[in-house]
């Protein structure tokens, strides 16, 4: 293996500074790319975040169905994912399709 590989990627150390308590499985916006707590990280403390595989998450259920495949996107403000890119970061496309009213979505992250 090359001298200058660091690991396969799936996962990446978090400090938590956000000032609360973040849950295990929770979405975590690090940067441009959500992530997802692999355990419970309490604040100030030290723990993994998934950077990549298919997660369910929280859904804005009013907003539209969403199509396989169909880029979906991490509202922060909501703290759920939608279709709308508008003020929004990329968080991967739709692993399968939702209805309207769906309260989560499985999501391919784009890490």
């Amino acid at each position: 293996m090359a001298q200058n590989h660091i690991q396969p990627g799936e996962s990446m150390p978090y400090s938590n500074s956000t000032g609360s308590d973040i849950a295990s499985g929770s979405p975590v916006l690090v940067g441009n790319r959500l992530c997802v707590a692999l355990g419970d990280i309490p604040n100030g403390e030290d723990g993994n975040l998934a950077t990549c595989e298919v997660w369910e998450l929280p859904n804005t259920p009013a907003v539209a169905a969403i199509n396989q495949g169909q880029d979906v996107y991490w509202d922060a403000a909501a703290g759920k994912i939608t279709s709308v890119a508008t003020a929004n970061t990329l968080a991967g496309f739709a692993w399968a399709a939702t209805l309207i009213g769906d309260t989560t979505i499985a999501v391919k992250l784009n890490g």
